[in-house]
């Protein structure tokens, strides 16, 4: 095919060139478009845009395929473990038996918090929502790391800060949840992988195995998404030269909203209020598919998988597995069970693609572990931690990185006159 694209705007012409990514994407080049025409684009929400060129995480969504470094999601899950998929994102390769065991030592040596983040920890009030008390404890670490805090970081200081951010991450989320809780802090168990000491500092039990592997399936799952809201927010903090904690900070604030990260909380309080009216979900899928009710069925479909989200397929096998070994007896499961069986059943939902998300069965999961609903949104910033370093680190190593400034059309009043 041509390699530029011609664009007619009355009487001016431009060519445009085309990029082709790797797996067959293409994109305008628009980025000369303004100094040359005067006109720039309007896309709400940025939905056709492309804002960067990456490596990472590759998404079609029309036929359900994620990979990471060109990795199947999948495999990654059947094969990898969350370190590993975490060490692939920042180094764009796995690791060695050598490399992962000197990750797993650094983790581990960095997986006690500064005092002084656990004090402000506990500043909060108990009943605060834990995001909120997340995003104060990572952007407090700049504090702590002056060292650190330089955007052009030396390889040493990203060999350092990388296991520092898992490590740091793990234990404010889980002393944020012990805090809510009113009990003291854990000290991480050096004996331990990564998900199982994380489950043990929330709740001083050593987690049977299988529960430990499904939720670190989740992380996996979790792990990188291109670019999504939490992600283009840590690449436009970090295009101000703005360090990592900061950064991360901001990408949990984006990812805190209902729409992104707090999906899976509303798929509880979901099933909570179908729970509440009676348990007959089947009233609710009626709901669901009249146009004039303004219910909605939270965990199903996707904004950008029109097929079935693939990390859902994956999933679902570990929540049959959790809600099995840990003999869960609790009607909402049959709730989520039912909603589940008849929109993979159901005509209408198979036709408009709204087939059940992560988001979905990993709320179920969390329910099913014990992890109260506003503690979600934070297991799912433990996972995506990998990926919003790898998205930082591309942007601040990629030739040609500018500040992110977005333009507008302003449709306000003009002449005013005092």
């Amino acid at each position: 095919m041509s390699k530029s694209a011609k664009l007619e705007l009355g009487e001016v012409v431009i060519e445009l060139p085309i990029i082709e990514g790797t797996e067959g994407e293409r994109a305008v080049d628009i980025s000369k478009l303004r100094a040359e025409t005067g006109f720039i684009t309007y896309d709400n929400g940025l939905g056709n845009t492309g804002a960067c060129l990456s490596n990472i995480t590759f998404i079609d969504g029309e036929k359900g395929i994620l990979k990471h470094r060109g990795y199947d999601i999948e495999d990654l899950c059947e094969n990898s473990s969350f370190l590993e998929v975490s060490y692939l994102l920042y180094n764009n390769r796995l690791p060695s038996k050598d490399e992962l065991a000197q990750l797993k030592a650094q983790i581990k040596e960095k997986s006690t918090i500064p005092d002084g983040i656990n004090s402000l920890i506990k500043s909060f009030p108990k009943e605060a929502h834990p995001m909120g008390i997340v995003s104060a404890a990572m952007v407090a670490l700049s504090g702590h790391y002056p060292h650190l805090l330089d955007p052009d970081l030396s390889d040493e200081q990203k060999s350092e800060i990388f296991p520092l951010m898992l490590g740091h991450l793990k234990s404010i989320s889980a002393a944020v949840y012990r805090h809510g809780k009113g009990f003291d802090l854990i000290q991480s168990d050096s004996s331990l992988d990564y998900t199982s000491d994380f489950l043990y500092m929330m709740n001083g039990e050593k987690p049977n195995e299988d529960v430990a592997k499904s939720l670190d399936v989740l992380l996996i799952l979790h792990a990188d998404h291109e670019q999504n809201c939490s992600a283009s927010t840590v690449r436009v903090v970090g295009s101000s030269k703005a360090n990592l904690f900061a950064s991360i900070s901001s990408g949990i604030d984006a990812l805190w909203g209902p729409l992104h990260g707090g999906a899976n909380q509303a798929v509880l309080e979901m099933l909570e209020a179908i729970q509440s009216d009676g348990g007959g979900y089947e009233k609710f899928i009626s709901k669901a598919k009249d146009k004039e009710d303004p219910f909605r069925l939270m965990g199903f479909g996707h904004r950008v998988y029109k097929n079935f989200d693939p990390r859902a397929k994956v999933i679902k096998g570990y929540c049959d597995t959790i809600l099995e070994k840990l003999n869960v007896q609790d009607p909402m499961f049959d709730i989520a069970k039912g909603l589940e069986s008849t929109a993979l059943s159901d005509e209408y939902f198979a036709k408009r693609k709204l087939f059940p998300n992560v988001d979905f069965y990993s709320g179920i999961i969390y329910k099913a572990l014990g992890i109260p609903t506003n503690m979600f949104t934070v297991m799912f910033a433990l996972g995506r931690q990998p990926g919003w370093i790898a998205q930082w680190k591309e942007m601040i190593e990629s030739d040609g990185a500018r500040i992110t400034r977005p333009r507008q059309i302003y449709q306000g009043k003009t002449d005013e006159k005092l």
